[in-house]
C-alpha cells in the first residue's frame, strides 16, 4: 500500500467531526434531499493510477465544477478571445451577485461566478454544432465513462428556481455580452450544472490540468500548457466562490467547488483529486470536503506553496 493510499484511508474518520456543521444546498430542492453524511474521495495521478475511498464511485450533481470543463472547452475554441468578454479577478462577492456587472459594464469578474459562466456557455453555443451532446461527449471522453448523464430532476429544479441566473443573463445581454438567445443560454447553462459524475469520474476528467493539458486517455491535448496554467491559476484565485482566500491559505491547491458538495483539486504535474460530501458551509463549499483536502495536504506536503 502506498503512502497516498494509507492517507486516503484515514480521511473518512478525520473529517467525521465536521458532519452536522453544515447542510446540503436547500435553494435547489433536488439537492436538499441528498443524504448529508456521504463522503467520498478519489485521486488520479498523472501516471494514470487511481485511488478511491468511501462513496467515491457514487454519482452526484457536479453543479459549478462544470465551469472548469466549459471554460477549458471555450478556451480550446476561442483562445484568448474568451478574456475579452470575461475577466480574471476574484469577485469578493457571492457567486450569483448582480452588483458588479453594472459598474463594470457587463464584464463578469471571472469565468467561475455565475455571470462569467453564462458568458462562457454563450461562447460554447456559438462554437459547438450540438452543444449539449458535444459537451457530454467531451466529458465522457476525458473521464472514460460513457454512462455519464445529466439529471432531469436537478435540471428542472435549477430551471424552475433560476430567476437570479435569468436576471444575470438579461443584464449581460443589455451590455451585448450575450450573443445567443437568452433561453438557449440558460437551458445550456442549467444542463451543464445538472450533470451527474462521481469523484472518480471527476478526478480522471480533471487530470489534464495536472498534466500540461494532455488528454487523460488519448494522444492529444485538451488545452495547451499555457491555457492549463491559466485555468489552474483561476481555480486558485476564484474557484471556491468568495472563500478562495481561505482555500489558498488552508489547502494551497487550485480548487473548484460546486454546491452539490464536490470539490476538484489539482496538484500540478502530479495528480488531480475530487472529494464529495454534501454538507456546505455558509459560502457554499463542502465543509467535510475542505477539511479532507486540508488534512491530505498537511500529511503529504503537496501544496503548491
Amino acid at each position: 500500500m502506498t503512502k497516498i493510499e494509507t492517507i486516503l484511508g484515514t480521511l473518512p474518520e478525520a473529517v467525521s467531526h465536521t458532519f452536522g456543521q453544515g447542510k446540503p444546498a436547500n435553494y435547489i430542492p433536488a439537492l436538499a434531499e441528498v443524504c448529508g453524511n456521504k463522503f467520498g474521495m478519489a485521486i488520479s495521478t498523472a501516471k494514470g493510477r487511481d485511488f478511491i475511498v468511501g462513496d467515491a464511485e457514487e454519482a452526484f450533481s457536479i453543479q459549478s465544477i462544470s465551469k472548469v470543463f466549459s471554460l477549458s472547452l471555450a478556451m480550446h475554441y476561442a483562445g484568448e478571445k474568451v478574456f475579452e468578454r470575461v475577466g480574471v479577478e476574484p469577485s469578493g462577492n457571492p457567486f450569483h451577485s448582480l452588483s458588479q456587472l453594472e459598474y463594470e459594464n457587463g464584464i463578469p469578474r471571472n469565468p467561475f461566478i455565475n455571470a462569467g459562466a453564462l458568458v462562457v456557455a454563450d461562447i460554447l453555443l456559438s462554437n459547438l454544432n450540438s452543444p449539449k451532446q458535444d459537451f457530454l461527449d467531451h466529458i465522457r471522453s476525458i473521464s472514460k465513462n460513457l454512462d455519464i448523464q445529466y439529471d432531469e430532476r436537478v435540471f428542472r429544479s435549477e430551471y424552475d428556481n433560476g430567476q437570479r441566473n435569468a436576471a444575470l443573463a438579461y443584464y449581460l445581454k443589455s451590455f451585448d455580452n450575450i450573443k445567443n438567445p437568452i433561453a438557449q443560454v440558460l437551458d445550456f447553462y442549467f444542463y451543464l450544472c445538472s450533470l451527474n459524475m462521481s469523484c472518480l469520474d471527476l478526478a480522471r476528467a480533471s487530470r489534464f490540468l495536472a498534466d500540461d493539458g494532455r488528454h487523460p486517455f488519448k494522444d492529444k491535448s485538451v488545452v495547451s500548457p499555457l491555457q492549463t496554467r491559466r485555468i489552474n491559476t483561476l481555480m486558485m484565485t476564484c474557484g471556491t466562490y468568495d472563500e478562495a482566500g481561505e482555500f489558498a491559505f488552508h489547502v494551497g491547491l487550485p480548487c473548484k467547488s460546486g454546491v452539490g458538495g464536490g470539490i476538484v483539486a489539482i496538484v500540478p504535474g502530479k495528480m488531480s483529486l475530487c472529494v464529495w460530501s454534501p454538507e456546505l458551509g455558509k459560502k457554499g463549499n463542502s465543509l467535510p470536503g475542505m477539511q479532507a483536502l486540508k488534512t491530505f495536504v498537511e500529511q503529504t506536503g503537496l501544496a503548491v506553496f
